[in-house]
């Protein structure tokens, strides 16, 4: 398993479009990847779950990633978030 804590940049947070977005990258590996904010843990293939966390600017979030894909699952998800202004 590996880790990564992120801090939120964008102005509204992660609301729909970007859960949506983040939902999706997800999606597409085959890993268990999970979404901590606050000490709550959510599935990151789950909108339902991304969006119950209610994740504002300025705060940090970690994603977990294990599996046999973890490292690419880990990179594509950090490089979309960048590239998207969503954090860093």
């Amino acid at each position: 398993m590996i880790e990564k804590k992120f801090t939120v940049t964008a102005e509204t947070g992660i609301h729909a479009r970007p859960a949506t977005l983040l939902v999706q990258t997800a999606s597409r590996f085959s890993s268990d990847i999970q979404l901590e904010h606050n000490q709550k843990k959510v599935d990151l293939k789950s909108i339902m779950g991304v969006m119950s966390l209610g994740i504002g600017r300025n705060e940090t979030i970690q994603i977990s990633t294990e599996g046999t894909d973890e490292e690419e699952a880990l990179q594509t998800l950090s490089e979309m978030l960048k590239k998207e202004g969503l954090a860093e």
